[in-house]
């Protein structure tokens, strides 16, 4: 849902096809994420970077982190996750993460053009 929405979005500001592609899969590893690791409510932000021109800002913001992990991640063996980050990394020009008073915002800001 969030990788349908994101795209109408994307497709409305005209956003290349590159950082489309990027966009959506860092919204896919950062969602996933935050389902698999963390508290409700998960919020995708998608606009505009407001610090630098030129790039588009992916934010996923959470409750914080949950005690135990989702029933997916729960189910997977040790060596069958942690890539997402790295994917992330590959992707964006920069990526981080702001912990709040009981929240956790991880974002990402991709090129708008290659």
């Amino acid at each position: 849902m969030a990788r349908g929405l994101a795209r109408e979005a994307l497709q409305a500001w005209s956003v290349g096809q590159d950082c489309m592609d990027s966009a959506l899969l860092v919204i896919s590893e950062l969602v996933t994420n935050a389902v698999e690791h963390a508290l409700p409510p998960v919020t995708l932000h998608l606009a505009p970077s407001d610090h630098i021109p030129g790039r588009l800002r992916v934010a996923v913001a959470d409750g914080g982190p949950s005690d135990r992990p989702g029933e997916w991640a729960a189910s997977c063996d040790p060596d069958e996750g942690g890539r997402g980050i790295v994917i992330v990394a590959a992707l964006a020009a920069d990526h981080g993460t702001t912990v709040g008073t009981g929240n956790t915002t991880h974002w990402a800001d991709l090129p708008l053009s290659a």
